[in-house]
């Protein structure tokens, strides 16, 4: 048990800030608006808290096409938890699926 304790202390801790990597670059909101995809689900950056909320398409209008929503992840601060950050994602709208 000891010696798993102390190699786990040796481990440097990992993140995308401490190893210099970049956020990866999304599609712009007029490549989102394309498809058809109009709202945005925004998610709490921090996988614990979990928490999203949903974006209705006359608040996503208010960005301009040559926008990419990596561009404003970071702008966004976490109601429950605080933390800065969030990931977006759009939000599609629902296929249809029936009996034939």
């Amino acid at each position: 048990m000891k010696k798993a304790l102390n190699l786990a202390a040796s481990l440097p801790a990992w993140s995308a800030q401490s190893s210099g990597m970049q956020r990866p670059q999304k599609i712009t909101f007029g490549e989102m608006r394309s498809t058809g995809t109009r709202g945005l689900i925004v998610f709490c950056s921090d996988y614990r808290c979990s928490h999203n909320v949903t974006l209705a398409p006359d608040v996503v209008d208010q960005w301009p096409d040559d926008l990419r929503l990596s561009d404003i992840e970071l702008r966004f601060v976490c109601s429950v938890c605080g933390r800065r950050g969030a990931n977006i994602r759009g939000d599609s709208p629902r296929a249809g699926i029936g009996i034939g």
